[in-house]
């Protein structure tokens, strides 16, 4: 594993279109992209890792290019006819989806690390970056609603983020692990700059940042810290972030995203990069902040996001 330039910490769509910015500004080996893993769960007797998928084929080129998840081009043949057998239809697996679903299970099931296993799926699909999960232990990310305890999937998919969320559980993190592969990528020499994606804070990145032993190492690092904001005009481009954020508490818009950060995880952030929409409520947060149009619609606005980002300056860097 080439040592990185730059460490993107990332969950799924929204951190998949900045991760493809930056991979293509980067050199082959420079960015080291950690995927949150908290959404991984069993269906159907797959081992199934949704954020890092959606990472690997944004990265490879084969991501649907609508849903921003998923195969390009795909089929659901065996979907269909297991619907017809009476089996569960409310998370759809593409038949290229349900191949990579099978290889990793295999290797998963006999022993092989979750790290090892990326980086060869990778390496299949001519990934030019390299996925790291942020831990090959297994961490579930469990919602408490008013409706009683869900695991993510659940929550996310079968229930589309309806269920009013009153607590987060990131179950198993407090054991969990780092990887070797992930402690030296975090060592790296050549190490300029972390970067927190647009993803939920509270769904996608906390989980990695639950990690023991991953905070410290952050700070550590003594390298600009900096967050992409996940709201523009105190909306989600794609997901329950602000649902979220107003169901737990938490102050609304890019103040209370770094907010959140700055309580949670104090002498974390250095900078955030905002939508141009937010310039002026942002200007309370007391956080260094730089701004540009973060929505990434098209390759143009990914690697606009992408430079913006690597272009923040932290004067002094980090203490």
């Amino acid at each position: 594993m080439t040592a990185p330039r730059v460490i993107l910490l990332c969950g799924g769509v929204g951190g998949a279109k900045l991760a493809l910015g930056l991979d293509r500004l980067l050199s082959p080996g420079d960015l080291t992209i950690i995927v949150n893993t908290g959404d991984d769960f069993d269906h159907l007797g797959l081992r199934i890792c949704p954020d890092l998928d959606t990472v690997l084929y944004t990265l490879a080129g084969v991501v649907h290019p609508e849903q921003g998840w998923g195969r390009a081009d795909e089929t659901f043949v065996m979907l269909d006819e297991l619907v017809r057998r009476g089996g569960p239809a409310w998370f759809r697996v593409g038949d290229r989806d349900l191949a990579l679903h099978l290889q990793r299970s295999l290797r998963w099931r006999r022993g092989d690390r979750l790290t090892e296993i990326t980086a060869d799926l990778a390496s299949q699909f001519a990934v030019r970056s390299t996925i790291l999960p942020m831990t090959d232990s297994v961490v579930a990310t469990r919602l408490e609603t008013a409706e009683g305890v869900l695991d993510f999937q659940d929550y996310f998919v079968r229930r589309r983020c309806a269920p009013v969320v009153r607590q987060i559980h990131y179950d198993g993190a407090s054991s969990a692990s780092m990887s070797t592969e992930l402690l030296q990528a975090l060592a790296s020499p050549r190490l300029e700059r972390i970067i927190i994606a647009p993803s939920n804070p509270l769904l996608s990145i906390a989980p990695i940042l639950s990690i023991p032993g991953m905070l410290d190492r952050l700070r550590w690092r003594g390298v600009p810290i900096v967050a992409v904001a996940p709201l523009i005009g105190g909306r989600a481009i794609k997901g329950p972030t602000a649902k979220l954020m107003q169901e737990l508490g938490l102050r609304g818009g890019v103040v209370g995203v770094h907010e959140f950060y700055a309580k949670q995880y104090p002498d974390v952030i250095d900078a955030m990069l905002i939508d141009e929409a937010d310039v002026r409520e942002a200007s309370r947060s007391g956080c260094l902040v730089a701004s540009t149009n973060t929505l990434m619609q098209t390759m143009d606005d990914r690697l606009r996001v992408a430079q913006s980002v690597l272009e923040l300056s932290v004067k002094g860097g980090r203490p």
